[in-house]
C-alpha cells in the first residue's frame, strides 16, 4: 500500500475539505495533482497494488515490456499538468522524439513510413504511388489537402472541444451567443454525417496509404467506416506535435505523476477499491471502501470506466438515467503478445504496423460481426532501438497488439487464444518479414480481452472506453461533470475526450478543474504558482 502525508485541513470539515478520486490510472493522477495543485485536500484509492492502471510494466529475464500504452503525443497535455503545481516536466521526464512515427508493412511487401513533415510526407507518399493507377502524381497532393483539413478539424477541436467539460453538441458553443453565420460554419466544418473512413479516401486514393491513415481511429478503438470526421484531427495533431518516448518507458509517465501527487500531498491508497458511492439528495457525501470504511467528500472524481461507475457504485434510480441516455457500446479490445526476443529485427523501428489485406474485412469481422478478424492488422512495438535497456544486449522487447471485439457471452480467450497467437505469429511472418520469429523467442507472455477485463476493471475488456461510433454524435462521450448528482466527475477513456494517453490525462485535468469552479470543496491550504513556460 501506497500512502503519502495529506496536507494540513486547518479550519475545514472533512466532509466539506476533501475529493477522493477513484482509480489510480493516468487520468486519476493527472486529476489528483491538479486539485491537490490548486490546494485540495486528495485521497486517491485505487484496487491493484500499483497506480498508472494500463500503463504498468511487464519484467521478465531481462526484458522490460510496457503492458498497455507505447505511444505518447501531444506533450503539452502532461506539461500542463505539471504546470499547474509550478514543476517543469522535463525536470520529470526524459522525452525522445521518434521521426519517423511509425512504420508501415503492407501485403503487396511494400513499406511506408509516416514522418511529421508534411512537405517530406507528400514525398514518400508519391513514391509509394509511382506506377501505380491511383498514383499518377497526385498521391502526395491529395494528402497535402488532408492535412490541410485535419488541420482545420484540429483548430475546431482545441476551439470548442478540448480542456472543457463537454457531454453533447451543446457543449461545445456558448448558448448566449445564438447561432451565428460563423459559428455555423464551424459546425459545418466537422464535417458531420461524414467518416473518417470517406474523408481519408476522398483525399488519399491509394488503399495501401488510406489504410495507414485510417488507424489514427485505432488510438480510440473505433472503426474508422463508423466514427466522425472530425477525428481525422488526430493527424494534424500528431504531425504538429511529434511521437515521444519517455526514457524508462511508458510507465515513466504514471512515476512522475505519482511522485509529483506525493509531492503534493496526494494521499494515495493502493490495494483499496471502492464499492460505493454514497449520496444524499442527489449530492456526494463520499465513498465507502471494500473494507468498510467510509471516507467522506464534498467530491468524487471516478476514474473507473464510467458505465461500470453507474452500473456498480450508485444505486440503480441514480444511475437510470445516465445509463439510458445514449446507447454506450464498449470500443474494441485486443490480444498482446509480449516476446522477449534473443536477437532484434533491423527492419522495425520503434513503432510499426503490419496491415491486413482487407481493412474492410478486418473491421466487419471486429465491429460488426464481434469476431476476431482472420488477417488482422498488428501493432509492432520494438523500443530497443531507443531504449536498449529493454532487452539483453541485441535482444527486443516486442509488443504485438492486434485489435479485437470487445468480449461477447461466447467469447472463451482460453480456448481461443492458442489458435489466434498462432494466426498473429504468421502475420507477422508474411507481412512485416519476420519468417524466424519463433526461434528468437526467450520469453512469451500474453494478454487476452478476458484479461483487460479483469485486471483493469473495464467495461467488456475494451481497451479504449467507449467506441466513437456514429457519424454525428460518435465523438462525444459522457460529460467530465455529471448532469444527475452534485459533485460526481467522470474521467478517463470512458468520459470526454475519450481514450489515447493525451486524451485521458486531459480529462483528468478537466474533472480537476470544474471540482475547483464548481465550489463544493473548501480550499486546505493556497493554490500553487504555476510555472512559466515556453
Amino acid at each position: 500500500m501506497i500512502a503519502s502525508s495529506t496536507p494540513s485541513r486547518a479550519g475545514a470539515s472533512e466532509a466539506t475539505s476533501r475529493v477522493v478520486v477513484i482509480g489510480g490510472g493516468l487520468a486519476g493522477l493527472a486529476s489528483a495533482c491538479t486539485l491537490a495543485a490548486r490546494g485540495y485536500a486528495v485521497t486517491l484509492c485505487d484496487k491493484n497494488a500499483w497506480v498508472g492502471g494500463k500503463a504498468a510494466s511487464l519484467a521478465e529475464q531481462g526484458y522490460r515490456f510496457d503492458m498497455g500504452p507505447t505511444i505518447l503525443t501531444i506533450p503539452d497535455v502532461l506539461r500542463r499538468v505539471f504546470s499547474e503545481a509550478g514543476r517543469d516536466l522535463h525536470q520529470a521526464l526524459e522525452l525522445v522524439p521518434l521521426d519517423p512515427q511509425w512504420r508501415s508493412f503492407f501485403t503487396d511487401g511494400t513499406t511506408l513510413d509516416l514522418v511529421a513533415d508534411v512537405a517530406e510526407m507528400r514525398k514518400n507518399l508519391d513514391a509509394l504511388a509511382t506506377g501505380d493507377k491511383a498514383g499518377s502524381g497526385k498521391a502526395g497532393d491529395g494528402f497535402v489537402r488532408f492535412m490541410e483539413l485535419a488541420k482545420r478539424l484540429h483548430r475546431i477541436s482545441d476551439d470548442y472541444f478540448f480542456w472543457r467539460p463537454v457531454g453533447g453538441m451543446k457543449d461545445m458553443f456558448d448558448s448566449k451567443r445564438g447561432l451565428s453565420l460563423s459559428l455555423l460554419k464551424e459546425v459545418m466544418g466537422m464535417r458531420p454525417g461524414h467518416s473518417v473512413g470517406g474523408t481519408v479516401r476522398a483525399f488519399v486514393p491509394d488503399e495501401r496509404a488510406a489504410q495507414m491513415f485510417d488507424h489514427f481511429t485505432q488510438y480510440v478503438g473505433s472503426n474508422p467506416e463508423n466514427s466522425p470526421a472530425v477525428l481525422c484531427g488526430i493527424a494534424s495533431m500528431q504531425s504538429r506535435d511529434g511521437v515521444w518516448y519517455p526514457m524508462g518507458g511508458i510507465t515513466a509517465v504514471p512515476k512522475a505523476l505519482a511522485a509529483l501527487a506525493a509531492e503534493l500531498g496526494v494521499e494515495i491508497r493502493t490495494e483499496c477499491p471502492v464499492r460505493k458511492i454514497r449520496t444524499a439528495a442527489g449530492k456526494v457525501q463520499g465513498v465507502e471502501t471494500a473494507a468498510g470504511e467510509f471516507l467522506p467528500a464534498a467530491a468524487v472524481v471516478s476514474n473507473s470506466d464510467s458505465v461500470r461507475t453507474h452500473r456498480e457504485l450508485l444505486q440503480p434510480a441514480e444511475a437510470a438515467k445516465f445509463l439510458r441516455r445514449r446507447g454506450y457500446e464498449p470500443a474494441c479490445s485486443g490480444v498482446v503478445l509480449y516476446l522477449g526476443l534473443k536477437r532484434r529485427y533491423e527492419q522495425l523501428l520503434h513503432h510499426n504496423f503490419v496491415f491486413s489485406r482487407d481493412p474492410h474485412e478486418e473491421f466487419e469481422a471486429i465491429y460488426k460481426r464481434g469476431e476476431p478478424a482472420p488477417d488482422p492488422t498488428a501493432y509492432v512495438c520494438a523500443p530497443a532501438v531507443t531504449d536498449p535497456s529493454v532487452a539483453p544486449e541485441g535482444g527486443e522487447a516486442l509488443y504485438v497488439l492486434v485489435h479485437t471485439p470487445y468480449l461477447r457471452p461466447h467469447h472463451d480467450w482460453s480456448k481461443m487464444l492458442p489458435a489466434y497467437r498462432n494466426t498473429i505469429v504468421q502475420k507477422l511472418r508474411s507481412t512485416a518479414g519476420m519468417e524466424d520469429i519463433e526461434d528468437r523467442i526467450v520469453v512469451e507472455r500474453t494478454l487476452t480481452p478476458q484479461d483487460i477485463n479483469d485486471r483493469y476493471h473495464v467495461l467488456n475488456g475494451a481497451i479504449y472506453g467507449l467506441a466513437s461510433h456514429g457519424r454525428f454524435m460518435g465523438a462525444f462521450k459522457p460529460s467530465n461533470r455529471s448532469p444527475d448528482i452534485e459533485g460526481l466527475y467522470l474521467a478517463g477513456g470512458a468520459a470526454h475526450p475519450g481514450p489515447g494517453m493525451p486524451m485521458v490525462m486531459m480529462s483528468g485535468w478537466i474533472a480537476a478543474d470544474c471540482v475547483d469552479k464548481d465550489g463544493l470543496v473548501e480550499r486546505t491550504q493556497p493554490r500553487s504558482s504555476p510555472a512559466m513556460t515556453a
